[in-house]
């Protein structure tokens, strides 16, 4: 088999590689990456009408320009009423996330941020599913 030959056999392949791999990552490969302990740790806003509302604000400073006035996401940004979103990832789980970040899809650590704040953007986030 010629090289060319060869490369054309095995560059489709690689290609689906890497798709798949990126798919992957896109799905909610960070949810893997959280330590036990923050995937336990509990929200001390959750409910709370105050909290909610002054993530809002935190949310509409911060994070609607990528994710959208309505978190419904926007270009290649995921929306955030999603099952991942809602269901599958605990408080704990979008804390980490906020203070650390995802630089490899865009997602910028918000650790300057205080940690009340970061509590009142989770309490906001998961009030949206109702």
């Amino acid at each position: 088999m010629t090289r060319r030959a060869r490369f054309l056999t095995l560059a489709p392949l690689a290609v689906l590689c890497l798709t798949l791999l990126g798919l992957a990552s896109a799905d909610g490969a960070w949810l893997g990456r959280v330590p036990a302990a923050d995937h336990q740790r509990t929200n001390p806003y959750q409910g709370q009408a105050d909290a909610i509302a002054a993530g809002r604000n935190i949310f509409e400073e911060h994070c609607a320009r990528c994710h959208g006035e309505n978190a419904e996401g926007k270009k290649k940004r995921p929306p955030l009423k999603s099952q991942r979103v809602q269901q599958e990832a605990s408080a704990g789980d979008l804390h980490w996330l906020l203070y650390n970040g995802n630089m490899k899809k865009g997602m910028p650590p918000w650790a300057k941020l205080p940690d009340p704040q970061l509590w009142q953007l989770v309490s906001y986030l998961k009030s949206l599913h109702e």
